[in-house]
């Protein structure tokens, strides 16, 4: 299932999404088994955004299950240290549940949609290990502060790829892409170094996004499981 409903999205978050098919792709399959590739498969593109959008989305939950099936991935268990959300832009704000579907955390807003609210973002993950560790460093950081909506505490986030599957209760994510941090964070960090998490420079520090599979309703201390 890639969870897909065309309703819920626009006809630029669907284009904006086609532009990213590469690195979509890239991220499942990156360090991947051979054989395990995008020329494994084949991503149809019908000239309307919508038919393109959902085969895409089926290529990257097919990919996900070509990976699965060819290598071995322990299972990672940890635990929802805390949730949060926006009426538009950061930092978010706790909250004591999060009622989740295909479009994300609901009454959750992104401040500009340029760069946000696509099918494969409809959730932000973070850390709060490293959340603590970036604060001993000294940066200025709190749950939330850099807009994710889930923060995990107890797992190696340093194992974290597009194409896992992240179970919280009834909730179904799937990894997607890793979360391009930019200005708008910098007051997490010293000095203003929002590029600290950017995974480009510092692999295993990013926030990660993920697309929503089935949704349901998530709190504070529910058990995560993060699988291939």
């Amino acid at each position: 299932m890639c969870g897909f409903d065309a309703a819920r999205w626009s006809d630029e978050d669907l284009e904006r999404t086609l532009a990213h098919s590469d690195d979509l792709i890239g991220h499942v399959v990156s360090g991947a088994p051979d054989g395990v590739g995008p020329a494994s498969l084949t991503v149809a593109s019908p000239d309307d955004p919508v038919s393109a959008t959902h085969s895409l989305m089926h290529h990257l939950d097919h990919l996900a299950a070509v990976r699965r099936r060819a290598e071995n991935f322990a299972t990672m268990v940890g635990t929802v240290e805390s949730l949060q959300t926006s009426g538009g832009g950061v930092p978010k704000s706790p909250v004591t549940d999060a009622v989740v579907d295909i479009g994300g955390v609901t009454g959750d807003r992104q401040g500009n949609r340029h760069h946000h609210g696509r099918p494969w973002q409809a959730v932000c993950l973070y850390s709060a290990d490293l959340i603590s560790a970036l604060a001993s460093e000294g940066h200025p950081i709190v749950a939330g502060g850099a807009g994710e909506n889930v923060t995990i505490a107890g797992v190696d986030w340093t194992r974290m790829r597009g194409g896992l599957t992240i179970s919280i209760g009834d909730l179904r994510l799937r990894t997607s892409s890793p979360a391009a941090p930019c200005s708008t964070i910098g007051g997490c960090f010293a000095d203003g170094d929002w590029t600290r998490i950017d995974h480009a420079r510092r692999p295993g520090w990013s926030r990660w996004y993920a697309s929503v599979v089935e949704g349901a309703t998530i709190r504070p201390g529910d058990r995560v499981t993060i699988a291939a």
